[in-house]
């Protein structure tokens, strides 16, 4: 049976990510339309054939200069949904940032679990796989859809972008909050493979009431050693800079932090700038366009995810295994 045709389409402000990512396969984005009408609605349709095609389309859920989440939301499902109609083959929808990720379980009476009612939506249109990065809780993603899913890695990019910076210095992970201490222990073992030894591990004990975050205790040694805070997103960048500030009252040497999504909302670009952080790397699944030009230019380096994301199309087309990404980055390094 021949290999099926693959598509790419790419909605929106992601148009030029996309191109990133049809560049390393070595193809170009296929076109479609997409137009506004003058009373808010508006209409997406493929301009080729994709019949029995094996189509993927990019759209990262974000809140962006000109479009709100919940619009981009909807243009993706109605999008998703043509290509259906249009008889596409396997159709994988690949959302880099994954709004509503967060609100995957319930911390109220009556909350909603918003993660899954977005993938009953996706599940809806007649998505049959669906492709992000880093998503805020892994498990959690996983159960929300009855088609398989794929999250993605950042932290072998991170990892290269870091050893350039701090060379073969001692090294401590740290985990703003206890939850995301799987996710350090990850970029531990990363750093691992790439260093030859093991770095140290840490996180803060944080405490969260009615959106106020409280607590700075920090669990694990980094007196000393360079500090790596990770997570799987920055917001105003307030638990940041509490890690940051908790990491040099316990003697750290200098402190660096690699975040996936940016999304800098409110005084994030200020609270940055004040920070005694000596770089953020940041990847590219969101526009860093509410910073100010100086605070990326001076604290901020943004991490190409393009590459990543086109060698996981090119495995999942080519019915390739994923895990070994982070290895196959690591080595090219």
């Amino acid at each position: 049976m021949s290999e099926a045709e693959l598509a790419l389409f790419a909605l929106g402000a992601t148009r030029e990510y996309g191109q990133q990512i049809a560049a390393y396969l070595g193809d170009e984005l296929a076109s479609h339309e997409e137009r506004a009408f003058e009373d808010g609605e508006h209409k997406s349709r493929p301009l080729e054939g994709v019949r029995g095609r094996d189509v993927y389309v990019l759209h990262s859920l974000y809140q962006g200069a000109s479009e709100g989440v919940n619009d981009k939301l909807v243009r993706l499902l109605f999008f998703l949904g043509a290509l259906r109609d249009a008889q596409a083959g396997c159709l994988t929808a690949v959302i880099p940032y994954l709004a509503y990720a967060r609100k995957d379980r319930r911390t109220k009476p009556r909350d909603p679990v918003t993660t899954r009612y977005v993938a009953q939506l996706l599940e809806a249109v007649g998505v049959n796989r669906v492709l992000a990065m880093d998503v805020h809780n892994v498990a959690a993603f996983e159960n929300a859809f009855r088609v398989p899913v794929f999250n993605l890695e950042a932290g072998a990019l991170f990892v290269r972008a870091l050893c350039r910076q701090v060379g073969d210095s001692e090294l401590v992970v740290v985990s703003p909050d206890a939850g995301g201490y799987k996710r350090a222990e990850r970029l531990r073992e990363l750093l691992a493979q790439q260093q030859g030894r093991l770095p140290g591990i840490a996180f803060l004990e944080k405490k969260r009431s009615d959106e106020v975050v409280s607590g700075e205790a920090l669990v694990g040694e980094v007196s000393g050693r360079i500090a790596v805070i990770v997570d799987d997103l920055i917001s105003t960048g307030g638990t940041l800079v509490k890690a940051v500030v908790a990491c040099r009252k316990a003697g750290a040497r200098a402190v660096y932090a690699a975040v996936t999504h940016g999304l800098f909302t409110g005084a994030a670009s200020h609270v940055l700038a004040q920070a005694p952080l000596e770089r953020l790397f940041v990847a590219d699944t969101v526009s860093p366009f509410r910073l100010g030009a100086e605070v990326l230019q001076d604290r901020v380096t943004v991490v190409p995810t393009a590459p990543l994301l086109g060698e996981a199309i090119r495995r999942l087309h080519r019915n390739g295994s994923l895990s070994e990404l982070p290895t196959v980055f690591l080595d090219q390094g």
